[in-house]
C-alpha cells in the first residue's frame, strides 16, 4: 500500500518518513539544529517547493525541550511557535491551519507532531478537515489512504530504532526517514537514507 509521507509518534518517540514515487532523490542531513529533506546530488533540477524543507526541530520552550516533525516547511512556524511559549496543541493547530494542505495535484495533507513535557501530540490539515489529537500510544498519519490519526503498532524506544523500524514499513516507496526519542539527557535524533 502506498501512503506517501507520514508520522508515527508514541508518547516519548516518533519517526517521519519520506515515501515518494515521484522525487525518490532525496536524503535527510543534519542540519543547524534541524533535520532536513533535500534532494541528492542525482535529483533532477526541480522548482516544486514540496520537495526541501526541515523534517525535525528540537527547540527550547518555556516548559522544556520539545521536538516538532512533519513533512513540509510547516515544521519551521510550529517549531517557532514552540519557542515562543505556545502550548503545543495551539502551535499544531495554528501552523498547520495557516499553511493548509498542499496545492499540489493530489491537494497533499500536511502531517505533524510534537513531543515534549506537556505529552504528545499528533495533527493534519487536508482539504476537509483540521486534527490535532493528543497521543496515549503510538499513532499514525499519512498523506495518503492513512490521512486521518489512528492506533499503530510501533515497538522502537530510541530515535535509532523509530528511524530504523518506520523505514521499514512495508508501505510502498521507501526513501528516508529520521527518527526522535525523549532520554533523559534531552532529545536524541537519527537519520536513515537506505544507502
Amino acid at each position: 500500500m502506498y501512503v506517501g509521507r507520514f508520522v508515527v509518534v508514541g508518547p516519548e518517540v516518533g519517526a517521519y518518513r519520506v515515501s515518494s514515487r515521484s522525487f525518490p532523490n532525496r536524503k535527510i542531513i543534519a542540519r543547524d539544529e534541524a533535520l532536513t529533506v533535500g534532494p541528492t546530488a542525482d535529483a533532477p533540477e526541480t522548482d516544486n517547493p514540496y520537495v526541501s524543507y526541515n523534517c525535525l526541530r528540537v527547540v527550547d520552550t518555556p516548559t522544556g525541550e520539545t521536538a516538532a516533525f512533519g513533512n513540509g516547511s510547516h515544521v519551521d512556524p510550529i517549531a517557532e511557535k514552540l519557542e515562543l511559549g505556545y502550548p503545543a496543541r495551539d502551535a499544531l493547530a495554528e501552523s498547520l491551519l495557516a499553511l493548509d494542505y498542499e496545492k499540489d495535484d493530489y491537494d497533499t495533507p500536511r502531517i505533524a507532531a510534537t513531543i515534549g513535557d506537556d505529552g504528545a501530540l499528533i495533527g493534519t490539515v487536508r482539504k476537509d478537515a483540521l486534527l490535532v489529537e493528543t497521543v496515549e500510544e503510538p499513532t499514525l498519519v499519512a498523506t495518503y489512504e492513512k490521512n486521518s490519526p489512528e492506533s499503530f503498532a510501533f515497538e522502537a524506544e530510541t530515535a535509532a530504532e523509530a528511524t530504523q523500524e518506520a523505514y521499514d514499513l512495508e508501505f510502498e516507496h521507501a526513501v528516508c526517514a529520521a527518527g526522535v526519542a525523549r532520554t533523559d539527557d534531552g532529545f536524541e535524533t537519527a537519520i536513515e537514507n537506505g544507502e
